[in-house]
Parts: structure tokens; sequence; C-alpha cells
């Protein structure tokens, strides 16, 4: 948006040939940053039909661990980039991201632009 383009065309089109999730981490980032109501519920619109990734108690404890392992080694992480990253890897998808801070999480893939 910052570009001046708009990201939900590029998710539209992309959604044709692939499957896209997100978490209510990511949902709350973006939400607490749109000013305008029209688009925040545009927003709102394309999350509501993609896939959901849940926050039980598994992805907690898998959070919990990779946060603890991280800090061992000495890279300390967001909170909130950790469960982003933990949701991604639950379900085997690359994240779509400019935050260098997700290529530190061991396994996690990462795009900075959509192949369309």
């Amino acid at each position: 948006m910052r570009s001046g383009q708009d990201p939900l065309r590029a998710l539209t089109v992309a959604a044709v040939t692939r499957d896209l999730a997100i978490c209510g981490v990511v949902r709350c980032e973006v939400a607490r940053g749109l000013r305008n109501r029209r688009v925040l519920e545009r927003y709102q619109a394309h999350w509501d039909v993609m896939i959901y990734v849940p926050t039980d108690s598994r992805l907690w404890h898998s959070v919990e661990q990779t946060l603890w392992r991280l800090d061992r080694q000495g890279i300390i992480l967001p909170l909130p980039d950790v469960i982003v990253a933990c949701c991604a890897l639950r379900l085997n998808a690359a994240l779509l991201t400019h935050d260098e801070h997700f290529k530190r999480v061991p396994g996690v893939r990462t795009l900075d632009r959509l192949e369309v």
C-alpha cells in the first residue's frame, strides 16, 4: 500500500493458483494500521475467506520452544514475529514479507513478492 499498489488485487490473482492463509496476529497487525473503515472492511472480507491458522495449545508450545531455542543462540526476535513464523511452519507455507526477522527462524521460507 505504501507504494501505491493494491495488495489485495495481487492476493486475489494469487488465490487462483494457490491457497492463502492468515493468522490472528497478522490480521490484527495489518488492521491496526488501516486508517479508513471501508479499507478495513475490504481487507476483512478477503481475510475471512483465507485458511485460518488457529492459535491452539500446540501452536503456543511451538512458539515457546522456538523462542527458547533462538534466545539461547542469542537471536532475540519479537514475539508476534515468532508466532507468525510458527503459523507458517505449521502449514509448511511461505511467508510473504519484507521483514528480515523471519529469515532467522529455522525452516521458515519467505517471499518478498508474489509470483503470479
